[in-house]
């Protein structure tokens, strides 16, 4: 099959990642990219070889699908402008800065019949991808994310920047359970919204999920942990691995260590860069192969957690 054209708008931080990703992707062919500020753009297009367009209108006249990393309260703006255009769109997550433009813009795909594939990343990290063959019934989901400070994303509180990757992990690992209620504390530190957020999540059925991200941290941690009735999984998102803990089927009657009663399972998973794989799946999807790995509806179910935790928070 012939690449597909596609465009990357808005070439920031984590654009730049993308543009460079599909420059190189032999299922792709990068047309060119889009930003706001000219100087980026065209820094950005020299240095990975591909062409800048000062008009947006110009690049989606010339592309199937488009990758969008720009600031979340005009992803519903520049998302619909592309959707309108009949274009596949990849999303920055979260979807949306409210659950209004998230509607509108899962409405707009179906209505056009394209992909609406959203950037929860995580869903492809190595970690997730080796504990697959041994995930079942999660009763309490325990997720740390800390960060240091950086301006980026601070347009938004933490719970949209950080822990809406959490959400959406815990949300796809409870296997559609409905939530039954949300606590949450958080503090603004270093800018005007909330920097660090702790929230409980019940699900119906008795499941509970504790999610705390913080982007005030010293250090950078992003740590998973997982308990269900046949075992306990730990999982170092950052390193991408983790182990899965077990009892043995043969551990005996009288044992004198922890070995002999519990079994320890390493898990790896081969090494893939996981923006690559994301970047893959949507062209996929554009071509219309499997099925989108996140879609807009499971990007509105984060976005619509996350927003219940940030109302939590401001409840007291």
């Amino acid at each position: 099959m012939k690449p597909v054209p596609i465009g990357v708008i808005g070439v920031g931080a984590l654009g730049r990642h993308h543009a460079r990703h599909l420059a190189l992707a032999p299922e792709a062919d990068l047309v060119g990219v889009h930003d706001i500020d000219s100087a980026r753009g065209q820094a950005v297009a020299l240095e990975i070889g591909t062409r800048f367009f000062a008009d947006l209108d110009d690049l989606l006249s010339r592309v199937e699908a488009v990758t969008v990393a720009v600031p979340t309260p005009v992803h519903g703006e520049i998302g619909l402008r592309a959707l309108d255009r009949g274009r596949a769109v990849l999303l920055e997550k979260p979807l949306a800065a409210n659950l209004e433009d998230a509607d509108q813009l899962i409405a707009r795909a179906r209505a056009r019949g394209v992909p609406l594939q959203v950037g929860h990343i995580e869903r492809f990290n190595r970690a997730i991808r080796a504990a697959a063959p041994y995930l079942g019934t999660v009763r309490y989901f325990e997720s740390t994310r800390l960060a240091p400070f950086q301006p980026r994303g601070t347009d938004v509180e933490v719970i949209l920047d950080l822990m809406i990757h959490d959400l959406d992990l815990v949300l796809h690992l409870s296997q559609g359970a409905p939530v039954r209620e949300v606590r949450a504390s958080g503090v603004a530190v270093l800018t005007p919204r909330v920097d660090i957020a702790n929230a409980r999540v019940e699900f119906e059925g008795g499941g509970v999920a504790n999610i705390t991200a913080s982007r005030v941290a010293r250090e950078r941690v992003r740590r998973l942990r997982l308990f269900q009735p046949d075992g306990y999984l730990s999982l170092d998102l950052a390193a991408g691995n983790g182990v899965f803990m077990r009892l043995r089927a043969d551990r005996p009657e009288h044992a004198s260590s922890l070995t002999e009663v519990v079994e320890t399972i390493p898990l790896e998973a081969p090494e893939e860069d996981a923006l690559g794989l994301e970047l893959k799946s949507f062209v996929r999807s554009v071509r219309g192969e499997p099925s989108t790995v996140v879609t807009g509806v499971e990007g509105r179910a984060a976005l619509a957690l996350a927003l219940r935790v940030s109302d939590a928070v401001a409840g007291g």
